[in-house]
């Protein structure tokens, strides 16, 4: 009775060690996996940030191609325009434009 509880021990005493073992090696693999995901997490937050910087740049640039101001610029240097002459400023009032007489017969 002796070999057979001293064997009966004996393999439960290695499950018991295989158990807590492969608890452990699942606790290491888990505790990587989620240091891993950490570093992931943090590169893309710094990511985001950056992108959200980004982003009030370019908002702030295209609001400033909006002022008149800019549009002048603009148009005086990179098109060469120039203020039109008092000749060539047409007045447009909301009344009818009298029509041309009719020449007839």
């Amino acid at each position: 009775m002796t070999l057979w509880r001293s064997r009966i021990f004996l393999f439960t005493w290695t499950l018991a060690v295989l158990a807590v073992v492969s608890a452990i090696v699942v606790h290491l693999a888990l505790r990587g996996r989620v240091v891993s995901l950490g570093y992931e997490l943090g590169k893309a937050r710094s990511e985001q940030a950056r992108l959200r910087e980004v982003k009030r740049v370019l908002e702030v640039e295209a609001a400033s191609y909006k002022t008149p101001e800019r549009v002048d610029v603009v148009a005086r240097t990179l098109l060469g325009m120039e203020p039109p002459s008092a000749d060539r400023i047409v007045s447009v009032s909301s009344r009818s434009v009298p029509s041309e007489p009719k020449q007839g017969p």
